[in-house]
């Protein structure tokens, strides 16, 4: 991939090709890293091996095929119809494929348990079915963490090569940054790809190297690192991070949760001899105003209600808020338990999520300094009604058709919340699972409120249609609203 994609306008005839070739070429990484979990099974003589190898071979005889078949497409230059219907369509396939290891292993997963469980994987969410992971084998342990892991890394592309192009939500903001800023360093996209490859590689070596050093086995440390730097959540431990007992672990899992919802743009920046634009990126000033915040009134609750001494309670407040903001869902402790201020603040920390090129889901907080920025020129031309104000965003003039598609996709993802949550309320959950569980979807959080699928519970005791509707909940979130939502549209298939 080393030129750039160039989206063009619909002509009459639609070309599938391009979209299969790209599939196919996913297929086969996809398969290709279901080899290492099913050596994990071999190393300790466990069945699912066999299961992890026709899979492997299900999946790569697939994905040759559709490159062998449409090998002569153009992939550099599709049509914008293409685009949108390529990605929503690679998410679902890959997710398809994915669940095959969950569905054949010696798990007695469903068909809708396996997809769930590929989905929330592979869309960083971290929602699980699964009960008993202490026991679980090798492999499906290892396979639930190389779908967080891949999946982080094709958000992050994502969201700095596709989206922008699509201006979805107001992500046009970021082409003209990229071309500004990111092209100067790479001028073509593959080594742009390349260097947050590298980045997010080197992230994750220091991340499960921190963990082992913390106590971790060399298998717990490389699962954690993976799902940690890409911000999923998923766990060896039914108990998550609370199972290792250990402050330095969970200290550990803070800064990379952290580091994981930053910019992976920026970092390219930082080590190319621009570090300060590190820290004067806007939504990375909100985002880290929004964690301290949160810390703050976090541990002083802790502290004044529930009487905990200061260090452990701003342990539990960071890691419990930072795995809640950046969608990571991890746990340390059971946060339903510390009372009415802490739950309602976690609710809407869900919606936060970090910043756009990072690994994390949620509304995403340049959408928040966007929406202030509107209200704040919006106050003060009540004010002054003859001055002349400028709505900006990091310093630059905020165009209307990116602040009209930040407030569209606000209404879409409130819009999206209450109809899934009253979905899930047929469903037989009560209100606050029905509610919780459908902003923890789209959000990608993982975890939601209340007993069952709470930070101590999980998702297998739901009935299958509300599974179902959650796999739909997190594949909205991930991929912007938008991107699935337009192809509901009839507009989009006419010729």
């Amino acid at each position: 991939m080393s030129e750039v994609i160039v989206l063009r306008r619909s002509t009459g005839i639609f070309d599938m090709r391009p979209i299969l070739l790209v599939t196919g070429v996913l297929l086969t990484v996809l398969a290709l890293f279901m080899l290492p979990p099913m050596v994990a099974d071999l190393v300790v003589a466990n069945d699912d091996w066999l299961v992890f190898l026709i899979a492997t071979g299900i999946t790569l005889f697939v994905g040759i095929s559709l490159i062998l078949s449409t090998r002569t497409a153009q992939v550099t230059d599709i049509s914008t119809r293409q685009a949108f219907i390529l990605t929503t369509s690679v998410w679902t396939v890959l997710t398809f494929f994915a669940s095959l290891p969950f569905l054949y292993a010696d798990l007695g997963m469903p068909p809708v348990d396996a997809f769930f469980e590929a989905m929330s994987g592979i869309t960083t969410t971290g929602a699980t079915v699964m009960v008993g992971l202490d026991l679980a084998p090798p492999g499906i342990l290892l396979w639930r963490s190389i779908l967080q892991w891949l999946g982080g890394i094709g958000i992050i592309v994502m969201g700095v090569a596709v989206l922008p192009l699509l201006s979805v939500g107001g992500m046009q903001l970021f082409r003209a940054e990229s071309s500004d800023r990111s092209d100067k360093i790479f001028s073509r996209a593959g080594e742009l790809a390349s260097a947050i490859g590298l980045v997010y590689f080197a992230l994750t070596l220091a991340c499960g190297f921190s963990y082992w050093a913390g106590g971790m086995t060399v298998f717990d440390a490389a699962n954690h690192a993976m799902t940690t730097v890409a911000t999923g959540g998923f766990s060896t431990r039914d108990s998550s991070i609370a199972g290792f007992d250990s402050a330095f672990i969970e200290w550990t899992s803070v800064v990379f949760m952290l580091s994981g919802a930053i910019p992976f743009v920026l970092y390219i920046q930082a080590l190319s001899g621009k570090p300060g634009l590190l820290w004067k990126d806007t939504q990375v000033v909100w985002f880290l105003c929004i964690v301290a915040a949160s810390w703050a009134v976090l541990t002083a609750d802790l502290v004044t209600t529930d009487g905990q001494a200061p260090f452990d309670a701003l342990l539990h407040a960071a890691f419990n808020a930072t795995a809640v903001i950046t969608g990571t869902g991890y746990a340390s402790t059971d946060y339903n338990l510390w009372g009415a201020l802490p739950v309602t603040l976690f609710f809407f920390l869900m919606c936060v999520g970090g910043c756009t090129g990072s690994t994390t889901g949620g509304i995403k907080v340049f959408r928040f300094a966007v929406l202030y920025a509107i209200a704040r020129t919006q106050v003060l031309r009540l004010i002054q009604p003859s001055g002349v104000i400028l709505t900006t965003y990091n310093g630059r003039p905020l165009p209307d058709a990116a602040a009209i598609s930040v407030m569209a996709f606000f209404f879409l993802f409130a819009l999206s919340f209450s109809v899934l949550a009253l979905a899930l309320s047929l469903t037989g959950l009560d209100y606050l699972t029905a509610m919780s569980g459908s902003i923890s979807a789209l959000a990608n959080v993982g975890p939601g409120l209340g007993a069952i699928i709470g930070p101590t519970g999980n998702y297998d005791s739901l009935p299958d249609a509300a599974k179902w509707l959650l796999s739909l909940g997190m594949l909205l979130g991930r991929l912007e609203m938008f991107t699935v939502l337009v192809l509901l549209t009839p507009a989009f298939w006419r010729r």
